[in-house]
């Protein structure tokens, strides 16, 4: 419906300039103070970095309730994959933010996104651009693997800090005798991290032959 369809234009809008400004600071930070802005990228745009992300929660709820035809599991995994490094590894682990791998890793995700909603939202008004769409559908599937791995270095790095100060470890009294060793998790987790890539990289080739064959090219240049 015209409402629907207006209110996910005004939903990538908000992500858009979210992301911009994300692109924008992590560019004028790193000329103007090089190599040594990669280090406190958490504390200038770790906020609002965290906003994109908890606003992304929707697009799981955009698919159930049908607005969306994305498929649900891909969206899912990559969205809850953010959430758990984003507020689970990172934000939890003050030693790590200061970490290389969280400008890189901020940088995957804020470039893939950018282009993501850039595409989106002018969908919304039934504008394609060719390049635009080729960059949508093909960026994610090199970056995407690229993004994983530097996820599952980010939690590696983690792993120390959540063995020396025990964070989200449980460990219940008698009677129950029950504790959760948290790093442990954490490295099953990435064993999940590796196998949901699998299937968000399928199905990322598959966007990609529904909208770049050869019947969608010649209807986006006409």
């Amino acid at each position: 419906s015209f409402t629907m369809n207006r209110y996910q234009f005004v939903y990538d809008l908000m992500q858009f300039c979210g992301h911009s400004w994300i692109f924008t600071n992590m560019v004028i930070r790193f000329m103007t103070f090089g190599t040594d802005s990669l280090a406190d990228t958490f504390y200038s745009i770790g906020l609002v970095m965290r906003l994109c992300q908890l606003l992304s929660v929707l697009e799981i709820l955009h698919i159930l309730i049908g607005i969306d035809k994305s498929r649900l599991l891909p969206r899912f995994l990559q969205i809850t994959e953010r959430i758990i490094v984003l507020f689970v590894v990172i934000n939890s682990q003050e030693e790590v933010q200061g970490k290389y791998v969280v400008c890189v890793l901020f940088f995957l995700w804020n470039l893939l996104d950018l282009v993501r909603y850039t595409y989106n939202m002018l969908a919304r008004v039934g504008i394609y651009y060719l390049p635009l769409t080729w960059l949508n559908f093909s960026l994610c599937i090199l970056l995407y693997p690229l993004s994983v791995l530097a996820k599952a270095f980010a939690i590696c790095v983690s792993l120390p800090y959540f063995e020396s100060f025990g964070t989200y470890s449980i460990k219940l009294p008698l009677p129950f005798a029950f504790s959760i060793y948290f790093p442990y998790v954490l490295k099953m987790y990435l064993l999940v991290l590796f196998v949901g890539m699998w299937c968000i990289i399928q199905n990322y080739f598959s966007e990609r032959k529904a909208h770049l064959g050869t019947g969608n090219i010649k209807n986006q240049r006409s």
